[in-house]
């Protein structure tokens, strides 16, 4: 079951908040290629460092590094600082090790929930809902069984405005796209629980816009992506069973490097989160598509 296995991960074994000793461990999902998912170790190192926070102080932003893959065959430790305590906000510093060794480290901040000036950007208008695009299955005839696996393993429910491009890039060349997603199954109604699962969907198809702007597929041979780092907003409560819409878009790409970034609303049209990624992103110069859009070249 993909989502016990979501929810299997974010459950840390390790001290809490009453305690001195924030060292806690995890467990990593099989993977078809043996690293690491990248939002599941953002993921458990918000849960980690909740866990030395009382249960009102709430995360609302992250920024992270990812130093080194890691091995999901292994367990990952988690070291949380705790940085500073304020009488609203709270700093923790979150290092993930395995075998002794740094892959992944973190800064967060924590708030007590305060009222406040409130606006948002709104939803795009007219775009088709989920249950008018084909689900990820529909996509992947032809894919290899291993690669296939990575997709319909995955707990999260993902469908591309305007198609995916595992295989191929349709449409026209642009740095943006937009996608619905949600985990499989309703999950329990812990907060932290649904913060900590949005932290781990905001790391997928993320790296998307970069790679569609130049007509490059997942398949391309010879391709390599590495995410380099990672800044999340929560901004409002929502529910990671039910949908939302991650409308993605990149700025840049330069130099063996691209910054996306994305936005989540739910289905009603609520801004939930604000999120920012650069990746390593290298094409052989044979693979590259020659008919990129003047924005992308």
């Amino acid at each position: 079951d993909p989502v016990a296995s979501l929810l299997s991960v974010l459950d840390l074994s390790g001290s809490d908040a009453r305690t001195t000793e924030d060292i806690f461990t995890g467990v990593s999902q099989s993977m078809p290629l043996g690293r690491v998912y990248g939002g599941q170790v953002l993921a458990q190192s918000i849960v980690a460092a909740e866990r030395t926070l009382p249960e009102e102080r709430i995360v609302h932003s992250m920024h992270g590094y990812f130093l080194r893959p890691g091995d999901s065959t292994k367990g990952i430790t988690f070291a949380v600082d705790r940085i500073h305590d304020g009488r609203s906000f709270s700093t923790r510093r979150t290092q993930a090790f395995q075998e002794g060794v740094p892959i992944f480290s973190m800064i967060a901040s924590f708030q007590d929930e305060d009222p406040g000036l409130d606006h948002q950007d709104p939803m795009p208008e007219g775009l088709p809902g989920p249950d008018e695009l084909p689900d990820v299955e529909s996509h992947l005839s032809g894919v290899h069984p291993m690669s296939k696996r990575f997709f319909t393993d995955r707990p999260v429910d993902v469908r591309h405005i305007p198609s995916p491009i595992y295989t191929s890039v349709a449409g026209a060349r642009e740095p943006r796209q937009a996608v619905w997603m949600r985990v499989r199954r309703t999950i329990p109604d812990d907060p932290g629980t649904h913060r900590a699962a949005l932290a781990y969907l905001s790391d997928l198809t993320i790296q998307e816009s970069i790679l569609r702007a130049h007509g490059v597929s997942w398949a391309t041979p010879g391709l390599k992506v590495a995410s380099l780092d990672h800044a999340m907003w929560w901004h409002r409560f929502g529910r990671v069973d039910e949908w939302m819409l991650y409308v993605q878009e990149s700025p840049s790409a330069r130099g063996g490097r691209g910054l996306a970034t994305g936005r989540v609303y739910s289905s009603d049209g609520m801004l939930l989160a604000t999120v920012a990624q650069e990746i390593m992103v290298r094409v052989p110069d044979a693979a590259a598509p020659a008919d990129a859009s003047p924005a992308a070249r």
